[in-house]
């Protein structure tokens, strides 16, 4: 007779550096789930050309539920739709477990620039095209998406400087090398409120309440721009019907927790905690809209 799942620790492939807004948020739920089954889950990040090294990795696994993914969207639904060839497919290699928290970004500077807001950004930019850099996590990261549709929605032009994972951008801009990015709360929030970080605004549609003080990138003339991602679990194919639901239930009974949804939001997540059905309705709906955005913005990678 098979032993019940899991009998052994588990292995989480995260396909993008240690310490950004996905990592942060899943390991917490990760520990709790780890509680929860009696077995450790273990994050193995493996970041690299935009998360396609891990996603690779983990679409060749085993599909028995000892490995299992943590992504976000830009690698779901933002690189595999604006990159010809990613190597792995989305939708038939891999099996939703859940969406586990909404991630809000942070339009942030070094305080040593000029500007304060977003249209202080715009004016500066449309004075010296193509002058002032910004950092992303690399082509196709959430960081690089986010501001690629900010400059088709201002006609405005930035300089794109790419790096191998959001915190070594981040790192950048804290020590004044780069002058600005976008990037997921909450890594930023405790600079931000000791001064050494400005926050220039939200990203999604409504203010955060981290910092509901600051205006929205939309409030600020930017109608209608809205830029979040999540932080998911997901699977490779064919992992047991049986598992899947066994891993869905135990994340999100991890994300009921008084003091994980407490710790969640006080950095900034916004919980979802889906099925796997509705997981899988909202990733084809995520391809369709950003293959849509990559063509109207004209983002190609």
């Amino acid at each position: 007779m098979a032993q019940a799942f899991p009998v052994r620790p588990v292995r989480v492939i995260v396909p993008l550096a240690a310490a950004g807004a996905t990592d942060v948020a899943l390991r917490l739920v990760l520990d709790e789930m780890g509680r929860d089954l009696g077995q450790a889950f273990v994050v193995e990040n493996q970041p690299g050309a935009s998360g396609m090294v891990g996603m690779r990795s983990g679409a060749r696994a085993v599909a028995d539920g000892y490995t299992i993914l943590g992504v976000n969207d830009s690698i779901m639904t933002m690189l595999p739709t604006m990159k010809d060839e990613v190597g792995y497919d989305p939708v038939t290699d891999f099996t939703p477990v859940t969406q586990l928290v909404k991630i809000s970004f942070a339009l942030i500077a070094h305080p040593s620039f000029a500007g304060s807001n977003v249209q202080d950004l715009i004016a500066m930019a449309k004075a010296n095209p193509g002058a002032i850099d910004y950092g992303s996590g690399g082509p196709g990261s959430p960081q690089h998406v986010a501001m690629e549709l900010l400059m088709h929605a201002t006609g405005i032009k930035l300089n794109h400087v790419p790096y191998r994972g959001v915190a070594q951008a981040f790192n950048d801009v804290v020590g004044g090398h780069v002058p600005l990015m976008i990037t997921g709360l909450p890594a930023p929030n405790e600079l931000i409120n000791t001064g050494k970080l400005k926050l220039l605004g939200i990203t999604s549609a409504s203010r955060s309440p981290v910092f509901p003080n600051q205006p929205t990138i939309s409030e600020q003339g930017v109608t209608g721009y809205d830029f979040t991602t999540y932080a998911a679990l997901v699977a490779p194919a064919k992992t047991p019907p049986a598992t899947i639901d066994l891993l869905n239930r135990s994340a999100v009974k991890a994300m009921q927790i008084p003091a994980v949804q407490k710790r969640l939001t006080d950095m900034g997540f916004e919980i979802i905690a889906n099925s796997s059905a509705e997981f899988a309705v909202a990733l084809k709906e995520g391809i369709s809209k950003y293959r849509l955005l990559s063509k109207v913005a004209n983002i190609r990678l």
